[in-house]
C-alpha cells in the first residue's frame, strides 16, 4: 500500500506535531486543502490522495526542529512505514528542479546524508502528484492561503538566496502557469479566500 489512509495520514500529522510544535503544521493543513481543490480541477488527479499526499508532504519536520534535513527525515520515515508513494512526495516537494543545489540555505543533515539525498532524487521519477504537491507548497502559509510570489519571499527571508535561486522561481511561476492551463481556470480562483485577500 503506497499511501496510508486519509485517517491515518492525519494521525501520523497530529504526531508529528505533537513532537514539533510549529507553523509548518498550518502550512501543511494549507497546503492539502489547495491540493485537494486542484486535483478537482485537473483532468488527470484524484482528489482524495492529493489530500493526503498534502498531510504527509512536510511528515520529516517531526524530527525538528530542522531545515532541509525535513526531505530526507520524511521519506525515510514514510519509507519504513511502507508508503511508498508519500515518501517519494516527502522527498520531491522541494524540488521543482531535481538537482542539490537548487536547495536554499545550509544543509543540516550528514555529508553522507547529503550525498545520499542526491542520489534519490537523480532516480525518483516524478509525476503529476509531484508537481501538484510541488505548487501546493507555494500556496500555504500558516496563516492561510498565498500567491506563488508571496511564498518565494517568504522562503527566501528564512533561508536566504544562492546562485540558483532564480532558475528556482523561473520554474515555480512556470509550474503555476502550467497548472492553470491544465486546469483551465488561475489556480489561486480555486483558493477559498485568495482573491479576495488580493482585491481588498
Amino acid at each position: 500500500m503506497s499511501l496510508p489512509d486519509h485517517q491515518t495520514a492525519e494521525r501520523l500529522l497530529q504526531d508529528a506535531a505533537a513532537r514539533n510544535p510549529g507553523a509548518w503544521v498550518e502550512h501543511s493543513r494549507h497546503v492539502t486543502l489547495a491540493a485537494r481543490s486542484i486535483a478537482q480541477a485537473h483532468p488527470r488527479l484524484d482528489p482524495a490522495r492529493a489530500y493526503t499526499l498534502g498531510l504527509l508532504h512536510d511528515l520529516g519536520r517531526r524530527t525538528g526542529p530542522n531545515r532541509d534535513r525535513h526531505i530526507l527525515d520524511g521519506h525515510d520515515f514514510l519509507m519504513e512505514l511502507g508508503y511508498a508513494d508519500a515518501a517519494r512526495i516527502a522527498l520531491t516537494h522541494a524540488f521543482v528542479i531535481p538537482e542539490l543545489d537548487t536547495l536554499q540555505g545550509e544543509w543540516d543533515g550528514t555529508p553522507e546524508e547529503w550525498q545520499r539525498l542526491g542520489q534519490l532524487i537523480a532516480s525518483a521519477r516524478q509525476t503529476d502528484e509531484d508537481r501538484l504537491i510541488q505548487l501546493c507548497d507555494m500556496l500555504g502559509l500558516a496563516a492561510g492561503f498565498c500567491t506563488v510570489e508571496e511564498r518565494l519571499v517568504d522562503i527566501a527571508l528564512r533561508y536566504t538566496f544562492n546562485a540558483r535561486t532564480p532558475d528556482k522561481w523561473r520554474a515555480k511561476l512556470t509550474l503555476k502557469a502550467d497548472f492553470d492551463r491544465e486546469c483551465g481556470v488561475n489556480i489561486y480562483r480555486l483558493l477559498p479566500g485568495l482573491t479576495e485577500r488580493l482585491l481588498a
